[in-house]
């Protein structure tokens, strides 16, 4: 049986910067925690940032790739590099799927570790570019499928797909 990575923020741990969750009460999610195929995980607190914690953005709107690479930081509106942190944590997800036997992972979108389709733009005045955040780009690159909570249906569907007929 196939785990799933899920944003804890979904699941209604209250992990965000602002110590709130996105709780998302869906039947999918339901099914799989009857199944037991969840696996919780915010890598912003495995990374080791604080909640509550200041708003973090990846600054010009460079990208995962670039902070990844070493050519953009993600920072706080006080200018603070919280970089290692968010990367780190992006490193411990990509662990823990390893070890969980994860293929897929639900996460939050928007945000500069989990965001798939969009991530803040490092303005802090809620505009977004397109393109992943650190977490949900080292997953990709480590063959994990990575849905928004907005596309459980999908996750659902791949995740039937790679279990075994019968």
């Amino acid at each position: 049986m196939h785990r799933v990575l899920v944003s804890a923020c979904l699941m209604g741990r209250r992990v965000r910067y602002d110590g709130r969750a996105k709780t998302v009460d869906d039947e999918i999610l339901a099914r799989w925690r009857a199944e037991r195929r969840l696996v919780v995980f915010c890598p912003e607190v495995a990374g080791g940032l604080p909640v509550p914690r200041p708003p973090a953005e990846i600054e010009g709107a460079a990208g995962a790739r670039a902070v990844l690479d070493g050519r953009a930081a993600i920072r706080t509106p006080a200018g603070d590099d919280v970089t290692a942190f968010f990367v780190a944590g992006a490193r411990a997800a990509v662990a823990t799927a390893r070890a969980h036997g994860v293929r897929v992972a639900v996460l939050k979108e928007s945000s500069p570790s989990c965001g798939l389709h969009r991530v803040y733009d490092g303005g802090f005045a809620g505009a977004t570019v397109e393109g992943p955040g650190v977490t949900a780009r080292l997953l990709l690159d480590a063959g994990v499928a990575v849905f928004t909570e907005a596309d459980l249906a999908a996750a659902d569907a791949r995740l039937r797909g790679l279990e075994p007929a019968g």
